[in-house]
């Protein structure tokens, strides 16, 4: 598999890795089944995000990801951030091979699952955010055992 040089970059020196203690919203997307976890922390203040980290359990392509989207959405507006696609994270690391595309699909949801936290315990309604439920399971057929 041919990883381009800004995937390997941001997998061998993630940007934003870390947490947030107070964060103003987090988001956490993944299982272990499938083995890749994110989780990103986002401090934000007067709707901008002033901060973001990220804790990522996964493959190159998910750390790569994780560490591409949390520098794609620092010091933007709440607004700018939701407008964030899996695909504009996938180009700005020049490309991931296609069974790795889900990694980019997770950098999304995580950073719309922090901005729904963030809505919530602001008490404030994001209409982007209306119904957003992320997908754990991410094209991976597995069965949820209760």
């Amino acid at each position: 598999m041919q990883y381009s040089d800004k995937v390997m970059d941001h997998f061998l020196h993630p940007r934003n890795v870390g947490e947030i203690e107070d964060a103003s919203g987090v988001g956490e997307v993944g299982n272990a089944k499938c083995g890749d976890i994110m989780k990103i922390f986002l401090d934000v203040e007067d709707d901008i995000i002033k901060d973001v980290k990220f804790q990522t359990f996964g493959c190159g392509s998910a750390i790569a990801s994780s560490s591409m989207a949390t520098e794609l959405i620092k010091g933007k507006s709440i607004h700018e951030a939701l407008a964030l696609t899996n695909k504009a994270v996938a180009e700005a690391l020049d490309g991931l091979p296609p069974v790795k595309m889900h990694c980019s699909v997770l950098a999304e949801q995580a950073i719309k699952a922090a901005l729904v936290d963030y809505a919530q315990k602001n008490n404030i309604v994001i209409p982007e955010l209306e119904g957003f439920e992320p997908d754990h399971d991410h094209d991976h057929d597995v069965e949820d055992e209760d």
